[in-house]
């Protein structure tokens, strides 16, 4: 029988490339804050007749104006949660985002895959390389614990007997095969 892994694990997208929706998500927030309190802000004010005052000239008032903010604001951190790798028992799943945030989901079982190009330790930022039954490359997407993902591709790969180039070095002296006891199955 061949190894499985217990359950899926997902590994999110890194934080460098998260900044912009939560700089996004910061500002739709200050903006929401800055609108409710020039609406309970004394009458005499200078934002409260910026905000309910001028509310008569304007297309969209400025309530609905921060609810679509916010409501776009989630809406764009939630679909920056849909990238990453996901592995589980059966394979891998590989999802990315497409131009206008259609998301690309790519299922791959263990069998397909014929070799796994992890980095050495050193080169953390360089993408792990999946070559596939049929000839053709799948790169993993970048994600958030790298090492992580490098450290279970390279444990199922060595487990399946699949072969692995280059590799993370924590499993160059274990024996697969290994109980908890420490002794080889037979």
């Amino acid at each position: 029988m061949t190894y499985r892994p217990a359950a899926s694990t997902s590994f999110g997208p890194p934080l460098a490339e998260r900044w912009p929706v939560i700089a996004y998500l910061v500002f739709a927030l200050v903006v929401t804050g800055v609108i409710l309190v020039g609406q309970n802000a004394p009458s005499g004010s200078r934002l409260f007749h910026y905000v309910v005052e001028g509310d008569r000239h304007r297309i969209i008032s400025s309530s609905v104006c921060a609810l679509l903010l916010v409501v776009s604001a989630v809406a764009a951190v939630l679909r920056e949660q849909m990238r990453g790798v996901v592995v589980h028992p059966d394979g891998i799943e590989l999802r990315e985002l497409l131009a206008l945030g259609w998301p690309k989901i790519r299922r791959l079982a263990w069998s397909q895959i014929d070799r796994v190009s992890v980095p050495r330790a050193e080169a953390v930022a360089a993408p792990i390389r999946l070559d596939l039954w049929d000839g053709s490359r799948a790169w993993l997407p970048r994600v958030r614990d790298a090492v992580g993902l490098a450290t279970m591709l390279e444990r199922v790969a060595l487990a399946r007997a699949i072969p692995v180039e280059g590799g993370t070095g924590l499993f160059d002296d274990l024996d697969v095969g290994a109980t908890d006891d420490g002794e080889a199955e037979a």
